[in-house]
Order: C-alpha cells, then sequence, then structure tokens
C-alpha cells in the first residue's frame, strides 16, 4: 500500500495534471473514475496484496462471510483511492466547500468539555479520511495533532494539510519528552489534541486488540489522567460519495478511573472502543494492508510502567 501512495504523492507534475483534467469534470464523473480505477486496483493488484488484506479481515472478522470480506475489500481500496484523490487534489477546494462535505454527529459532547478549560483529547482510529476530519477540527477549534512524518511516503501528505493551516507535530524527529511537554501545554491552554489511538510502533508498550497481544501508544491514557483531560472517543466514514459522517461520543473522563501507573489498563479500554468502530466499519479502516504485523508472537506481561514519553 505505502508503494501505491509513494508512486502519487512522489509524482508531483501527475498530480498537477490529473487536477487539471479532473477540474474539468463533474464531480459524479469524477467520482465514477474514482470507482473504476479502484476496481482496476483490485483486479491488478495481485493475490498477495488482495489475499493479506481479505486474510487479515477474516482473522478479526470470523462471523463475516466469504462474500462479505471480498465487499469489504473491494469497498476498502474504494475508501483508500477517493481518500487519495480527496487529499492530493480536492483538499484545494475543502475551503469552499467543506461546509457541505460533513455530517457531524454528537460535537455537542466535544464543546461541553471544551468548556471546563480544561482542554480534550479526541482520540480515533485510522478510519475513512482522517486528514479531512483533522482539517475540520483545525477550522473551528485550536487542534493539535502527533503526525508520523518520517515516512517518506505519507510526508506529502502531511505537508500538504500543514500548508493548509493544520498543525502537527511529527512523532519522528521531536524528542518524546519535548512532545510530550507541548502536547501538555496546548491542554493546559483549553486546546483539543487529535491522536490516532491505533498507530504502531514495535517499541510501544504491550496492549490488546482484537482479543491478540499488541503494542500501542499510551499518550491519550497518560495525558487525560494527568492533566484531567476528557477523552472524546471519535470516528469518522465515508458515507458516499465525497461525504462524510463526523460521529462524536461521550466523553471519558479516565482520571476519575485510572491512575497513572493503570494507564495501560485505560489504553486497552480506548482500544476496545477502537475495535468497535473497525467492526461496524470494516471497509473504513486504513491499517487492514498490513494489520498482521502488529500482533505479537508470544504473549507477554503487560508493560504498565513503560516510558511516558511513548505518546503516539
Amino acid at each position: 500500500m505505502y508503494e501505491w501512495i509513494s508512486k502519487l504523492t512522489g509524482n508531483s507534475p501527475a498530480v498537477r495534471r490529473l487536477a487539471a483534467v479532473c477540474g474539468w469534470l463533474p464531480r459524479p464523473v469524477t467520482l465514477a473514475l474514482l470507482h473504476f480505477a479502484a476496481l482496476l486496483l483490485y483486479m491488478l493488484a495481485g493475490s498477495r496484496i488482495i489475499g493479506r488484506i481479505a486474510a487479515n479481515m477474516k482473522d478479526l472478522l470470523p462471523q463475516r462471510r466469504e462474500a462479505g470480506i471480498r465487499r469489504y475489500t473491494r469497498q476498502y481500496l474504494a475508501n483508500v483511492v477517493i481518500s487519495l484523490y480527496e487529499i492530493l487534489i480536492d483538499s484545494q477546494r475543502l475551503s469552499e466547500t467543506g461546509a457541505g462535505r460533513f455530517i457531524v454527529r454528537g460535537e455537542q459532547y466535544l464543546r461541553d468539555v471544551l468548556r471546563e478549560g480544561r482542554g480534550a483529547i479526541v482520540f480515533t482510529p485510522h478510519t475513512g479520511n482522517f486528514f479531512y476530519y483533522y482539517w475540520y477540527l483545525t477550522k473551528s477549534y485550536n487542534c493539535l495533532t502527533v503526525a508520523t512524518g518520517g515516512s517518506p511516503e505519507l510526508r506529502p501528505l502531511y505537508e500538504k494539510f500543514q500548508a493548509m493551516g493544520c498543525p502537527g507535530l511529527d512523532y519522528d524527529s521531536v524528542p518524546p519528552l519535548e512532545l510530550l511537554r507541548r502536547l501538555k501545554k496546548h491542554l493546559e491552554a483549553g486546546g483539543i489534541v487529535f491522536l490516532l489511538g491505533d498507530f504502531w510502533r514495535p517499541a510501544f508498550p504491550l496492549s490488546e486488540m482484537f482479543g491478540r497481544t499488541t503494542r500501542s501508544p499510551e499518550g491519550a491514557a497518560l495525558l487525560s489522567i494527568e492533566q484531567k483531560a476528557a477523552v472524546i472517543p471519535f470516528y469518522g466514514r465515508r458515507v458516499h460519495g465525497f461525504t462524510h459522517e463526523l460521529v462524536f461520543e461521550s466523553p471519558l473522563p479516565l482520571y476519575e478511573r485510572f491512575t497513572r501507573k493503570q494507564r495501560g489498563e485505560a489504553t486497552r479500554l480506548l482500544n476496545r472502543f477502537m475495535e468497535k468502530v473497525i467492526r461496524l466499519h470494516p471497509e473504513q479502516w486504513f491499517y487492514w494492508f498490513n494489520a498482521e504485523e502488529r500482533w505479537e508472537r508470544e504473549t507477554a506481561g503487560w508493560n504498565d510502567d513503560a516510558s511516558p514519553a511513548q505518546t503516539g
């Protein structure tokens, strides 16, 4: 998947030519072409890639039938293709058309938490077009995220959104303790920290998701507990075409239930939220193409006292 993304993000002249062509096309025609491109990708990507996506879906969604897995796989590729188009080309129209792109539910939860003056942590998995959802938050709130700019394939996407006024801290270049300090300062100022909780690195503390041992960033839990800032579970999904649904759920005041030493337990609670979202909308989750890489081969004891610098 990263290889495909790299071919697009690394070929700026081709992207500019495509943008010029798409600017003349009616949006329904553009959408039809994108779905056709996704179908071609499904047919030509090869059994190794498509088979891995389908195998990961079968592994985590064992109750779904074979026909459903095939449908989810096709829908997943369509969402990836359309999202790349949105980010690379159509994002320049967001300021003009953004109001009509989003169906928002539960945003009052976020507003109510912000009135308490301790900031808020919006916690989400990588579903739908997560770049667009961050853009939505930055247009209405003082919002900061943590990105993984070290990836050469994804860096052009992050840089594009930085140019659109969407600030972010680079996990791969900002020292961990400095990263944590700046996130705390942002919350203390009453801002929003937007964290993608299914970000994975082999050095993260042990955790659990889908009944499997994995490694998860504990930054959301740690920030909530130490700063007494509520976590707002959130997810976005593509409902049709270029329209997205944004769902804010009831806040989780983790600081009322967990201590700093229990942040691993709090993280597992947050992981169960992401698991719920992925089960509800499996075609929307970005990481099906390499999900198998995040499961530990051998189960080890929980490491709830891992370094707080591993915020993710």
